[in-house]
């Protein structure tokens, strides 16, 4: 590869990435409930309702998941996915990207899980960041993945290991489900 298509792969990569994560923040603040009124998520919907919105009329939201974002965060990682393979030389034939772009949304979904559970831990050890708008959303993002957890886990000496069994679940969920999907749609990329 030129240095010029690594060049360029590192733009999409970050573009799209950005972007992507936006819109699946934006799925996850909704599916958590997480409240509207923290400045971060005030942030977030400002900048991601204006393509939201016009989609809404036709996508409504199905339960506690917003279908328009969801739609979009996958279109964004079919997109990278088809000028990722584009620029490995590779045809992107609709199938590859469908279950690429499918495979970088659920692993998007889950290292942002990941690094939101991480966050958590490392804000728990530091304390008294209570006033900072990024405590509650994170503590509100990470909560229902983490309370059915705590439920099944006793808590041996107050010590709670949750965080670590999700994290670990989270890994395995990338080697077993992401990347066979991903070493799927690249076999079937021509």
């Amino acid at each position: 590869m030129s240095y010029v298509s690594q060049a360029a792969l590192l733009l999409i990569e970050v573009v799209f990435g950005v972007l992507a994560l936006l819109f699946a923040l934006r799925v996850l603040v909704q599916w958590a409930g997480v409240n509207f009124h923290n400045p971060i998520c005030q942030g977030l919907y400002r900048f991601t309702n204006p393509v939201l919105m016009p989609l809404r009329r036709w996508l409504k939201p199905w339960r506690r998941i917003d279908l328009a974002a969801a739609l979009v965060t996958l279109a964004i990682g079919c997109v990278k996915a088809a000028l990722t393979l584009a620029l490995a030389g590779r045809s992107p034939a609709p199938l590859a990207v469908a279950l690429l772009g499918l495979a970088e949304t659920i692993g998007l979904l889950l290292m942002l899980y990941f690094w939101l559970i991480l966050i958590r831990v490392v804000m728990s050890w530091i304390g008294d960041g209570s006033r900072h708008p990024l405590v509650p959303l994170v503590v509100q993002l990470t909560e229902p993945v983490l309370r059915p957890l705590r439920r099944a886990l006793p808590a041996p000496g107050g010590l709670d290991l949750s965080p670590m069994l999700a994290m670990l679940g989270i890994l395995l969920l990338r080697i077993l489900l992401v990347a066979p999907l991903q070493d799927l749609a690249v076999s079937l990329a021509t």
